[in-house]
C-alpha cells in the first residue's frame, strides 16, 4: 500500500495583486523597448518545454552542474554543517535537494517557491522518504522579497545553508543579483553558507547554441510566453508574427533572448491598449548573464561573503561556489 502523503507545514508570504501585476506587464509592453518578465515563461506548457530544454545536447548547464555536484559531492558535503537548515530557493520538485539530504543530514528542509500546491506536494514526498527531516514550505517570490529570519530563529543552533543551483542568478541584472546575494548574506549569520551554481563565460557558439537549439524547443519556449500574456491581459498576440532570437552580448557578458517582429502590425493588450510593432522590432524576454570565476567571487565579496570555495568541470564551463562569512 502506498503511504498517504504527509501534509508539510506551509507558510504563505506571497502578496498577490493581480491588477498591479497586469498593469506592470502591460506597461512594460507599451514602453519603447518592450519587455516581458521571464517569470511568465513558466505556465504548465512552459515548464514541460523547459524540462525538455534541460535534456537537449546543446543545453550544457544542467548536466554540467550535475556532474560537478556528483563528482565533488563528498568534498562539498564535508564543508557543510551537519544538522543545518537546508533552504532550497526556487525548489520546484525538490529533486536537486533530495540528492543532498542523505549527505548533509539537515534538521529541516525549507522549500521556497511561488507555486503553493506544487510546493506542498513536492515536500510531502520528501517527508515520506526522509521522515527525520522537518519539511516546511514557504510560498514566496524570493526574487522580490526574502524574509525567513523568524522561521530560521526557531532553530537557532542549526545554521542555514542556502541552496540556489541551476545558474538562475544569471537571470538578474548585476545590481539585482547583488541585492539578492546581500539578502541571503543577511540571513546567514556567523555560520550560515550559500551553495550556488553559476554559468561561466565560454565561446559564443556554445552559448548561443544552448539558447537556440536545432530542434527549436527553446524557440517554442520563448514564443509560448505570448500565449501566457494573451491569457493574462486578454491580448491578441499572434505567434506567427514573431520569431525567436538569442544572441550573446559580449560587452555585457550575457545571452539576450528576444522575440522579433516579422512584420508591421498592431497588438491589442486589453483595456483598450494597442501596441504597434514595426518589422524587426523586438520584445526582450530574458537575460542570462555569464561570469568569470573571478568576477563572481568579487560579487560574493561585495555582498558580504568573505570566504568561498569553488568547484568546476574540466572545461571550466560551469562553477559551483560555497560562500560564507
Amino acid at each position: 500500500m502506498t503511504p498517504a502523503l504527509a501534509v508539510p507545514r506551509l507558510e504563505n508570504t506571497l502578496v498577490e495583486d493581480h491588477t498591479r501585476e497586469h498593469q506592470l506587464l502591460r506597461q512594460r509592453l507599451l514602453q519603447p523597448a518592450a519587455r516581458i518578465d521571464s517569470k511568465y515563461f513558466y505556465d504548465d506548457f512552459g515548464c514541460e518545454l523547459f524540462t525538455h530544454i534541460c535534456e537537449l545536447d546543446e543545453y550544457y548547464p544542467t548536466r554540467t552542474e550535475a556532474a560537478i555536484l556528483s563528482h565533488c559531492g563528498a568534498e562539498i558535503a564535508a564543508a557543510l554543517p551537519s544538522g543545518a537548515q537546508w533552504i532550497d530557493l526556487g525548489c520546484g520538485d525538490c529533486s536537486k535537494s533530495r540528492k543532498w539530504l542523505d549527505k548533509v543530514q539537515p534538521s529541516r528542509l525549507v522549500g521556497v517557491d511561488i507555486a503553493a500546491d506544487f510546493l506542498q506536494h513536492s515536500l510531502a514526498r520528501i517527508a515520506i522518504s526522509h521522515p527525520g527531516v522537518e519539511c516546511i514550505g514557504v510560498v514566496s517570490d524570493f526574487t522580490q522579497s526574502l524574509e525567513l529570519r523568524d522561521l530560521l530563529s526557531e532553530q537557532p543552533l542549526a545554521p542555514p545553508v542556502f541552496f540556489y543551483p541551476g545558474s538562475s542568478i544569471g537571470n538578474f541584472a548585476r545590481p539585482d543579483a547583488l541585492r539578492l546575494l546581500r539578502r541571503i548574506r543577511q540571513h546567514c549569520g556567523e555560520h550560515g553558507k550559500l551553495l550556488i551554481g553559476v554559468d561561466l563565460v565560454k565561446p559564443r557558439a556554445i552559448l548561443e547554441a544552448a539558447y537556440d537549439d536545432r530542434e527549436g524547443v527553446t524557440a517554442a519556449f520563448n514564443l509560448n510566453v505570448l500565449n501566457v500574456v494573451n491569457r493574462e491581459l486578454k491580448a491578441d498576440f499572434q505567434l506567427e508574427n514573431f520569431k525567436h532570437d538569442a544572441v550573446f552580448n559580449q560587452h555585457d557578458s550575457r545571452i539576450e533572448m528576444r522575440l522579433m517582429s516579422q512584420t508591421d502590425h498592431d497588438v491589442g493588450l486589453g483595456s483598450g491598449c494597442v501596441r504597434h510593432f514595426d518589422q524587426g522590432e523586438s520584445i526582450l524576454t530574458e537575460y542570462s548573464h555569464k561570469y568569470t570565476s573571478a568576477d563572481f567571487a568579487a560579487m560574493l565579496s561585495e555582498a558580504g561573503f568573505t570566504r568561498h570555495h569553488y568547484w568546476t568541470d574540466e572545461q571550466r564551463w560551469f562553477g559551483v561556489f560555497l560562500a560564507q562569512t
